[in-house]
């Protein structure tokens, strides 16, 4: 199964493309340009350098959330349109997940963490044997203070996501062992999106265009004001 996966939930953008599991090529871009500016051509160069056609490809994949709203948004868009103009079948994964799969083959608990602000983190933890993951929480926006005290056993784990850092210092203060993936294991990138998908697409779980849907966790600050305004309003 050839696989088309993007990655936009964070600062860099990436996308990739797979065989199964076997990663035939990756492009990276972290220039400061906006994802809707390099994506779409990036995933044109891509295929184009491996001599593939977007009609060769079976799976598009998406990082489908936690991440940036925009980030987000344009990477999902991205893929609802060559999927729908292609008829092709595609797929939402987990942000988180997909960080995990970038460590999948180093064995043990993996701690996957981007920063949420106000010393909050998206999480999701999750335990390798070295091929293949077990997830242990669900994705969550989680206070670092209430995932330390939920993780009893304070070493061993590794820690990903472009909010390992933040964790981990945190984690330190309070004694935990843990273990800083080296940076080219660490952050997103389209190969675990890839990885991720495939695992989606042997248990059926692949959508169309109209079903591929963000996941945010949360809501958007400006959101949130809204619904602030709206309580306020109402006198609750």
């Amino acid at each position: 199964m050839k696989i088309l996966a993007i990655e936009t939930s964070a600062k860099a953008a990436s996308v990739c493309l797979c065989e199964d599991e076997f990663l035939i090529a990756q492009s990276y871009q972290n220039s400061g340009l906006t994802h809707s500016q390099t994506i779409l051509p990036m995933c044109t160069a891509l295929l184009d350098g491996c001599g593939v056609k977007m009609s060769d490809v079976d799976l598009i994949a998406c990082a489908a959330g936690p991440g940036s709203f925009t980030g987000l948004r344009i990477g999902l868009s991205t893929a609802k349109g060559l999927a729908w103009s292609l008829e092709k079948p595609c797929c939402g994964v987990s942000t988180l997940e997909a960080m995990a799969w970038q460590a999948a083959h180093i064995p043990g608990p993996i701690i996957c963490a981007m920063d949420a602000r106000r010393n909050q983190v998206y999480n999701a933890c999750f335990s390798s044997d070295g091929e293949s993951l077990t997830r242990l929480t669900e994705d969550r926006a989680i206070a670092l203070s209430d995932l330390f005290e939920e993780i009893t056993e304070k070493k061993g784990h590794i820690v990903v996501g472009d909010g390992a850092e933040l964790c981990y210092n945190y984690g330190r203060k309070l004694g935990a062992e843990l273990k800083l993936a080296p940076p080219h294991f660490r952050f997103q990138s389209a190969w675990g999106v890839a990885r991720a998908a495939l695992v989606q697409a042997k248990t059926g779980a692949i959508t169309d265009a109209e079903g591929l849907n963000a996941n945010y966790i949360r809501l958007s600050q400006a959101e949130r004001e809204r619904m602030e305004r709206i309580h306020k309003m109402k006198g609750e």
